[in-house]
C-alpha cells in the first residue's frame, strides 16, 4: 500500500483525502474559502471553493494505461511510474449531508470554465468567453446546479491550455527515446481574423527545433481547397521559435487567408495523460477526497471538450484501473460527430475542423455513433462506447450548425446517410431546432466577419433541462424524453441543396456543408478516394427554421429567423461557412414593410395581431416543452414573463 498525502490549506480540507489503491497521489488544497460570500442556494444553504493541486502516477505496463500515446516513452520515478500534476477546482455544499450526493464534473474547454454562462446564463466578465475564477453569486447565473445540491468540479487535461485568470492546465512528461529527444515534422494551419482579431501574429502550436528555418516550408490558399503555393524564404521569417513574420516587415496576411507551416519540433509532451488524469481525479473524488459523499458522477462536456468526452468513452477511459466505472452519466453538448486530436505525439487538442480551415486534422473517424454498426467506408465494425459496464448513460446535443460543419447526423445514420439507426437504451441524440454553435445568453448580433446579422439564440434553457434529466437518469433511473433529431424516415433529414430555405432578397444560402474527410495523416493530408462519409442537415419550414428537434419558443413563436450556418463576407473568401456561426433574420414589422422588400415570411403584426398574441404564443410554446421535460418551469415561467413585457 502505498504512502499518500494531503497538504491542508484551511479547515475542512481533511475531507481532500485519498485513498492508497487511488492513482491520485496527493491532493494539495491552496484555498478553502466561501462562495459568494456564504449565500445560501435553496434547501443547500452555503457553498465553498477548493482550490487545489493533484498528483498522480501511472503505470505504463497496466492494461488501462498501454493505450496511452508515447507514455511507455516517458520518464518514471523509483517506483517505475509516470508523474504528472493538475489543477483541480471544486464548489461543494459546505454542509455535505445538504449535497445531492452527485458530482458534476464540467471539462475545462481550453482550459475555461463553460458550465456558469453557457449552463447557467451568468454574464462573464467583459471581453472573456467564460467565468473562470467564480467567487459572486451573479457569476452562478441561475445557481440551478447548486440550488440541487450537486458538487460541481473541474481539472485540467489539455497541457497546452492558459492558466491565466483562472484557466485550467496539467503538467505531463516529454517522452524522450533511449535518454534522447524525440525530434519530428508538424503542420501548423496558421489562418487570420476568422477566430481572432485581425492584427493577431502568427503563432506556433510548438517550439521550432534549432535550425528549423532552413528547412521548413511555409504555403498559402485562399481557400480551404485551393492548391497551397509556396512562399519565398525572403517573404516570411521566424521572429522567434514560435511565432512567424511576414515579411517585408508589416506585412498583413488577407482576412481568412491559410497559411501552412510545416517543421521541426522536438520534445512531445505525453498529453494523453489528460485522459488518465481526469478518470484518476474523479476517481479519487468518489471513492476517497469527498468521503462518502458522492454517489453519483456526472459529466459535461461543451464543444471541445465534448469532442473530449466522446474519445474518454471509445478509448476506454471510462473505466478506471480497478474496473470500476467513472462517470455513470455524460452530457456531450455541440461536439457533432467528431473527437479530439489529443492521444497522439505532438498532439494539437484545440485544432477543430470547419469547412474553411482546420480541415484536415484528425477529428472525425468512424465509429460516430453510439449504434453499433459496420462501415460500409472502412469495413470496420464497432460502435462510440465499449458495450460494457464502463458505458454511461450518454446524452448527445447538437445544432444546425453541427450537422453543417460537424457531421452531426451521423450520430443517428449509418457512415454513408444511406438509414436512420437506433439509438441504444442508454442513449439519446437531441437537435437543438435553428440553434447555433456558440449559442449562451448575454450575445448580440453584430456581423463580425459573417455577411447576416449573428444569431442570439441561446440554447442554455434545453441545456438545462436536458442536463436535469441526465441527473434524474442516473440517480432514480427515470428514463429522459426519447432522441428529437432529423430523419430519413419522415423527411426532415436532406441533403444541402434539398433544405428548403425560402428566398429572402439579399440572404445568401449555403449549398454545401463540411465534408467529413478522409485521409491518411494531418502531416501529408492528401484527401483518400473512394467512399465517402455523407453528412446530411435538417430540412426547414416555410420560416426558415429546422423542423426537427427541440423547437424553443423563439423558434415556435418567432421574431425573427434562426439559422445554425452564416457565410463569410468579404474580404474573406466568400460563400464559405463562416466558422461556427448561425444567423439571425429579422422578420419585417407589417405587410407594407415585407411586400416592399420581397420577403415572403408573414411579418409581426400578421402572426401576433397584439402584445396578448404574441405571448400566449410564446406560453403555449413554452409549457408544451415543459411538458415534455425539455424546458424547466422556471424557464417557461421567465420566458412567458418576458414576452408579455417586450411583446413582439
Amino acid at each position: 500500500m502505498r504512502a499518500v498525502r494531503v497538504l491542508a490549506g484551511a479547515i475542512g480540507c481533511a475531507l481532500l483525502a485519498v485513498p492508497a489503491e487511488a492513482r491520485v497521489t496527493a491532493i494539495e488544497v491552496s484555498s478553502v474559502e466561501p462562495f459568494a460570500e456564504g449565500t445560501a442556494w435553496g434547501d443547500v444553504g452555503a457553498y465553498e471553493r477548493v482550490v487545489a493541486t493533484a498528483r498522480g502516477e501511472l503505470d505504463p505496463a497496466d492494461p488501462a494505461n498501454t493505450g496511452i500515446a508515447d507514455l511507455a516513452l516517458a520518464p518514471r520515478n523509483a517506483r517505475g511510474m509516470v508523474e504528472y500534476k493538475t489543477d483541480l477546482f471544486l464548489l461543494r455544499p459546505k454542509d455535505p449531508g445538504k449535497g445531492s450526493g452527485t458530482l458534476l464534473f464540467e471539462v475545462p474547454n481550453r482550459g475555461r470554465k463553460f458550465l456558469f454562462n453557457w449552463i447557467m446564463d451568468a454574464r462573464p466578465p467583459a471581453g472573456s468567453s467564460a467565468i473562470n475564477d467564480p467567487r459572486s453569486a451573479a457569476d452562478a447565473g441561475t445557481g440551478l446546479f447548486l440550488s440541487r445540491g450537486d458538487t460541481l468540479a473541474w481539472a485540467g487535461w489539455e497541457a497546452n491550455a492558459l492558466r491565466q485568470q483562472g484557466g485550467m492546465a496539467i503538467d505531463v512528461p516529454v517522452a524522450t527515446r533511449n535518454g534522447k529527444p524525440i525530434t519530428e515534422w508538424v503542420r501548423d494551419e496558421l489562418v487570420s481574423a476568422t477566430r481572432g482579431p485581425t492584427e493577431a501574429p502568427f503563432y506556433l502550436a510548438f517550439e521550432a527545433a534549432q535550425g528549423a528555418e532552413a528547412d521548413a516550408q511555409l504555403t498559402v490558399r485562399r481557400r480551404e481547397t485551393d492548391a497551397p503555393r509556396p512562399v519565398p524564404p525572403e517573404a516570411w521569417r521566424l521572429a522567434s521559435p514560435r511565432q512567424i513574420e511576414l515579411l517585408p516587415k508589416g506585412t498583413k496576411p488577407g482576412p481568412g487567408t491559410i497559411y501552412q507551416f510545416t517543421y521541426r519540433t522536438t520534445g512531445p509532451k505525453v498529453q494523453g495523460i489528460g485522459f488518465a488524469a481526469v478518470r484518476d481525479v474523479v476517481t479519487s473524488l468518489r471513492t476517497g477526497t469527498e468521503g462518502g459523499t458522492i454517489r453519483h458522477t456526472v459529466a459535461l462536456g461543451i464543444s471541445q471538450s465534448g469532442r473530449y468526452l466522446r474519445d474518454f468513452l471509445h478509448q476506454g477511459f471510462n473505466r478506471d484501473e480497478s474496473g470500476r466505472r467513472v462517470f455513470d452519466g455524460v452530457l456531450a453538448h455541440i461536439a457533432g460527430a467528431g473527437g479530439i486530436f489529443l492521444n497522439a505525439r505532438f498532439a494539437q487538442p484545440s485544432r477543430t475542423n470547419t469547412q474553411h480551415e482546420d480541415h484536415l486534422y484528425p477529428e472525425n473517424a468512424f465509429p460516430f455513433s453510439a449504434a453499433a454498426m459496420r462501415d460500409p467506408v472502412t469495413g470496420q465494425r464497432g460502435a462510440l462506447m465499449r458495450g460494457d459496464t464502463s458505458d454511461p448513460l450518454l446524452i448527445e446535443i447538437n445544432t444546425g450548425t453541427e450537422y453543417w460543419q460537424k457531421g452531426a447526423s451521423l450520430l443517428t445514420t449509418d457512415p454513408v446517410g444511406g438509414a436512420d439507426v437506433a439509438l441504444p437504451d442508454n442513449a439519446r441524440a437531441y437537435l437543438i431546432a435553428s440553434g447555433f454553435h456558440n449559442g449562451r445568453a448575454h450575445l448580440t448580433n453584430a456581423r463580425g466577419a459573417c455577411t447576416n446579422p449573428r444569431s442570439t439564440l441561446s440554447s442554455g434553457p434545453a441545456l438545462r433541462a436536458l442536463l436535469v434529466a441526465l441527473e434524474e437518469w442516473v440517480v432514480t433511473g427515470r428514463a429522459p424524453p426519447e432522441s428529437r433529431v432529423p430523419r430519413l424516415a419522415d423527411g426532415t433529414l436532406v441533403e444541402p441543396a434539398a433544405v428548403g430555405f425560402p428566398y429572402i432578397p439579399g440572404v445568401p444560402v449555403p449549398t454545401a456543408g463540411n465534408a467529413v474527410a478522409r485521409f491518411a495523416t494531418y502531416l501529408d493530408p492528401r484527401p483518400e478516394t473512394g467512399p465517402q462519409y455523407r453528412p446530411l442537415v435538417p430540412r426547414v419550414d416555410a420560416d426558415g427554421h429546422e423542423v426537427a428537434g427541440i423547437r424553443l419558443p423563439a423558434v415556435a413563436a418567432p421574431r425573427a429567423t434562426y439559422t445554425g450556418w452564416n457565410l463569410y463576407a468579404d474580404p474573406y473568401p466568400t460563400g464559405v461557412l463562416c466558422d461556427r456561426d448561425g444567423s439571425e433574420l429579422a422578420l419585417a414589422r407589417t405587410r407594407a414593410e415585407r411586400d416592399a422588400s420581397g420577403d415572403p415570411r408573414p411579418s409581426l403584426e400578421e402572426r401576433y395581431p397584439d402584445k396578448a398574441a404574441y405571448a400566449a404564443a410564446v406560453a403555449k410554446a413554452a409549457d408544451a416543452l415543459v411538458a415534455e421535460r425539455l424546458l424547466l418551469r422556471e424557464d417557461a415561467d421567465r420566458m412567458a414573463a418576458m414576452a408579455q413585457e417586450e411583446g413582439p
